[in-house]
């Protein structure tokens, strides 16, 4: 069973992947966080936002693949739908990326996607800027510390955006500003129950 992560930065993607792959024995595919352009593209986004963006799609690729030849319960954190419709989007609609660049990232993103499964579940971890900003801080990543809270703002509207009115798989949503899983273990005993039942009749 293929179960997906989604949510903003400093959601909790990394801790929630963490928390159900040791529960469920499952195979954890986290996020490549040793991207080579993440210093750069946080200094200046105009000139390093397709380099990022190309970077992570060809991890999401390598993941997918992975997933395909894996068995039992996987849990991947973030999926390759956020980086195209979320991330590259934005980056695009604020002048970010060019449209030369966004259209041929969303070529070479589209037969990607239509070569890598589609998650059985996706959780979406919901969280206000606030709440993201506080984890931000939290876990003391230094090309982090000066993100732009509309930055913040704006990928939150998209991620709303997408859950409610693009993606049609099945999503468990977790709003964080009031289901600290951290904080309350038996949020995790839910979501966990949720990953059974729903594997059972798969």
């Amino acid at each position: 069973m293929y179960i997906a992560i989604s949510g903003n930065i400093g959601s909790g993607k990394t801790s929630l992947t963490e928390l159900l792959t040791e529960r469920l024995g499952a195979t954890p595919l986290f996020e490549e966080i040793g991207n080579p352009y993440i210093a750069d593209f946080y200094n200046d986004m105009n000139r390093w936002s397709f380099n990022f963006q190309i970077y992570f799609l060809g991890c999401r690729m390598r993941q997918g693949l992975q997933i395909k030849e894996t068995s039992g319960y996987i849990v991947q954190d973030r999926t390759i739908y956020e980086d195209a419709y979320i991330f590259a989007e934005n980056l695009h609609e604020m002048g970010l990326m060019s449209s030369r660049d966004f259209e041929t990232y969303m070529k070479i993103f589209d037969l990607s996607a239509n070569l890598v499964p589609t998650p059985d579940m996706l959780i979406y971890l919901r969280a206000s800027v606030p709440t993201l900003v506080s984890q931000i801080l939290k876990r003391g990543r230094s090309y982090e510390m000066g993100i732009d809270l509309d930055y913040l703002e704006r990928l939150n509207n998209k991620y709303n955006n997408w859950i409610d009115n693009i993606y049609k798989g099945r999503v468990l949503t977790i709003d964080i500003d009031h289901e600290d899983f951290i904080l309350a273990p038996s949020i995790v005993d839910d979501i966990v129950e949720h990953i059974k039942e729903l594997n059972a009749k798969l």
